[in-house]
């Protein structure tokens, strides 16, 4: 009879031992995002991130400098909300040791109107709205450029500002404004460059709804941000293959189609 007690208190034990160590591995992993699309896309990676013992806790931001920040100060493992340019401009500019190690999709610029219907119907001294980061505005500009609308100094590049335009054939007036705040008052404003981002949650289609849009070939690659030292941590690791999965290409393609495609 003792050691039939004690076989079951060596298997009541090991039971124990065996819950404590699942308990154990399963690892929380903090990632700030946008609401739209980031947040929806990592709601659909948790079920596959749980079976791998990672429990996600998604943490929306409505702006592009406080993920970057929370992330540096060890407050996120990790933000979903920007691309590349951005990401390595905005490290650079505060000094961050922020690195990618996922690209997931790619969000086309567009430039929209409330009051027009085609860009060939732009008046004389129309105001556009561009978003005031240095990296979206610059990358605003550039498009404004290839829709034909102004000439940007050579070389000026991603970091052009409405100082470097040195052609305007129809005297626009440019004003740089918070990219959140531009789908507010595009019916303010002749014409508005809006990230898909903002425009989807304000009912903008991107590919209907646009007058001019970023094609396919855009470098501008949402990615999964970490900091430097933490880029080869198993658990981000399992985040990015999620994140790169054919999940989430079939689920971009069924809910966005072609608005947001995959980057990988």
């Amino acid at each position: 009879m003792k050691k039939k007690n004690l076989l079951l208190v060596l298997l009541l034990l090991v039971g124990l031992i065996g819950n404590q160590a699942l308990i154990s591995a399963s690892t929380t992993l903090k990632v700030g995002a946008s609401p739209t699309p980031h947040a929806a896309i990592l709601e659909e990676i948790k079920p596959l991130l749980a079976k791998e013992g990672i429990d996600l806790k998604i943490i929306e931001f409505q702006d592009y400098v406080q993920p970057n920040l929370a992330l540096a100060e060890g407050e996120l493992d990790a933000n979903f909300f920007q691309h590349i340019p951005y990401l390595e401009q905005f490290s650079k500019d505060h000094r961050l040791s922020l690195t990618y190690i996922a690209k997931v999709h790619i969000e086309p610029m567009g430039i929209y109107s409330k009051k027009i219907k085609s860009l060939a119907e732009i008046q004389k001294k129309a105001v556009v709205a561009v978003p005031n980061d240095p990296t979206n505005c610059g990358r605003a500009l550039l498009l404004l450029e290839r829709a034909k609308l102004i000439e940007l100094r050579k070389g000026a590049g991603l970091s052009a500002t409405e100082l470097d335009i040195v052609k305007n054939p129809k005297s626009l007036q440019v004003k740089p404004l918070e990219a959140a705040q531009l789908p507010r008052i595009l019916a303010d404003v002749d014409l508005a460059v809006i990230n898909t981002n903002y425009a989807l949650p304000a009912k903008l289609v991107p590919t209907k709804d646009a007058l001019f849009i970023e094609g396919s070939e855009s470098p501008y690659a949402n990615v999964l941000a970490v900091k430097e030292q933490d880029k080869n941590n198993p658990a981000l690791q399992k985040l990015a293959k999620a994140l790169n999965s054919d999940l989430i290409r079939e689920y971009l393609q069924k809910n966005y189609q072609g608005d947001i495609v995959p980057a990988f």
